[in-house]
């Protein structure tokens, strides 16, 4: 009789599971397609909440609409702890933290009820526009972004000290050229005015006056606009690399990564088997 009442609650979990964690399935889909729109609708009421003529028309509803989003959320966190694995791991992640401190800030503001402590209540009131952080987690793009800027960091970094050589070659020529006359009163300063340049932020606070400082200048917004090509081609190959490895949001119950192939037995981070049932939290 146990074992059969252990066995429904692990199924349970488990068809639990697959709904909150993973996006394979048409239910998947659903729970996060409507907690995305009830995530922008929270943060649309705090944004509402922030308009004093808004506010003072519909406060109420707002405060009201405010507390049925926090109840959501607490009751979405409380069914990831029981379909969990491993609870405490979950807590402490990323994605754990930020589901927490989207319901924390409305919880706490109540434990400041005095008139000294508005100032307190406010803050916590912005700190649930972080809501949006949640929306990382039902993104599988994300994920696949965080990889390919973590494959091309290396090369990045090169690209980085690359154009660090050329700002500083540019800057010190530009110091020579223009001098102290036309406001470039050191190489520092000199250095901010080819970043600017390079960049083709181009402020103006800093210019060049001399027909050969105006010709450099030109030559450097024209390399600035090939330079940054450079970054986003690096990104797009190693982007395109993991999503023709990535295939699916299938998740590892052992070290909670995903990215698995369909007809996959064994997680290709930590060799688990992949199973389709929920293990008991150890």
């Amino acid at each position: 009789m146990k074992s059969s009442a252990k066995d429904r609650t692990l199924r349970w979990k488990r068809s639990l599971y697959r709904i909150i964690f993973e996006a394979d399935t048409f239910k998947g889909k659903l729970f996060d397609e409507i907690l995305m729109l009830c995530i922008f609708a929270s943060v649309v009421v705090v944004m509402c909440d922030s308009v004093k003529s808004i506010n003072a028309v519909y406060g109420r509803q707002l405060y009201a609409a405010e507390w049925a989003f926090t109840i959501l959320f607490s009751v979405e966190y409380i069914l990831r702890l029981f379909c969990v694995p491993r609870r405490v791991r979950y807590a402490t992640s990323v994605f754990g933290i930020v589901d927490l401190l989207a319901v924390l800030p409305t919880y706490l503001s109540l434990i400041f009820p005095g008139s000294q402590y508005l100032i307190v209540i406010r803050i916590l009131r912005v700190l649930r526009i972080f809501r949006v952080l949640k929306l990382v987690q039902f993104i599988g793009e994300a994920g696949v972004l965080m990889q390919s800027l973590l494959a091309s960091a290396r090369k990045i970094i090169v690209f980085l000290f690359t154009v660090l050589t050329l700002v500083i070659i540019f800057g010190s020529l530009i110091y020579l050229i223009e001098g102290e006359a036309n406001g470039f009163t050191s190489i520092p300063r000199s250095i901010y005015w080819a970043i600017v340049t390079l960049t083709t932020v181009g402020y103006g606070d800093l210019s060049p006056k001399t027909g050969l400082g105006q010709f450099f200048a030109s030559l450097i917004m024209i390399l600035g606009y090939s330079i940054i090509a450079v970054p986003s081609g690096i990104v797009t190959v190693e982007m395109s690399n993991v999503f023709g490895r990535q295939k699916s949001r299938r998740i590892c119950l052992e070290c909670m990564k995903g990215g698995h192939e369909r007809d996959a037995l064994h997680c290709k981070y930590c060799g688990k088997e992949l199973s389709d049932q929920v293990a008991e939290e150890r």
